[in-house]
């Protein structure tokens, strides 16, 4: 099963990420699209998704993205079809012990839209951080740790485009915020963007097909 909602975001970000490459767009979309939707265990699709990114190393920047998004599919679609307290099952513990070194930090990102979704409210960076992620709870220092760029940059919602990619080039290259930092606070300081702010994010991107292809999933999952 896929989520529709997932479906569109892939196919946006594959969209955007090989624009003007002379790539078949739909080809590569139709696989992933394929790998998302198959009846097979998670670990198995994981490894289907990772033969996809093999054989395409043109989209390589993407790969752990979409193991994000592979995995909120399963939370939101192949769950379905399982024991109501799987998440809670020794097997699951296990997977999650088996791909800790997978992802990156947009998951969280997705499931706090998730969140603003479910509760109708507007997603906001500070409510983000100190409500979703807990930063401020001493229980949640790894967070703290690792949203620090984000946290010491919240002045930035009050600045410009220009500013964001400024500090954007200087976040620390051992961050695991690196490459996520501008897309992810150019989706907070306007999440609903005009075509004339989304032409000069794009503008300013410090790595433009990467950049504007996460900025196209969240948009997608804030949209739909």
């Amino acid at each position: 099963m896929m989520d529709a909602r997932i479906q569109l975001a892939v196919q946006n970000a594959i969209g955007v990420f090989l624009q003007g490459k002379g790539l078949n767009e739909k080809a590569i979309t139709d696989e992933l699209v394929k790998v998302f939707s198959a009846d097979e265990d998670y670990l198995d699709k994981v490894d289907m998704l990772d033969a996809v990114f093999d054989e395409n190393p043109q989209l390589e920047d993407l790969r752990e993205v979409f193991f994000d998004m592979l995995l909120m599919n399963f939370f939101s679609a192949d769950v379905k079809k399982l024991e109501e307290d799987y998440l809670d099952s020794p097997e699951w513990a296990k997977i999650e012990d088996d791909t800790l070194d997978r992802g990156t930090e947009l998951l969280n990102v997705l499931l706090y839209i998730n969140e603003c979704h479910d509760e109708d409210i507007v997603p906001e960076l500070g409510d983000f951080l100190k409500e979703f992620l807990l930063v401020d709870e001493d229980e949640f220092q790894d967070e703290y740790r690792i949203y620090e760029p984000v946290i010491e940059n919240q002045i930035l919602m009050e600045s410009t485009i220009e500013e964001i990619a400024k500090v954007a080039r200087d976040v620390d290259e051992e961050s695991e915020l690196k490459e996520l930092f501008y897309p992810l606070m150019c989706f907070f300081y306007d999440i609903n963007p005009s075509a004339d702010t989304k032409k000069l994010i794009a503008q300013n991107a410090v790595n433009n097909d990467f950049d504007m292809a996460i900025l196209s999933i969240l948009d997608t999952f804030n949209q739909s």
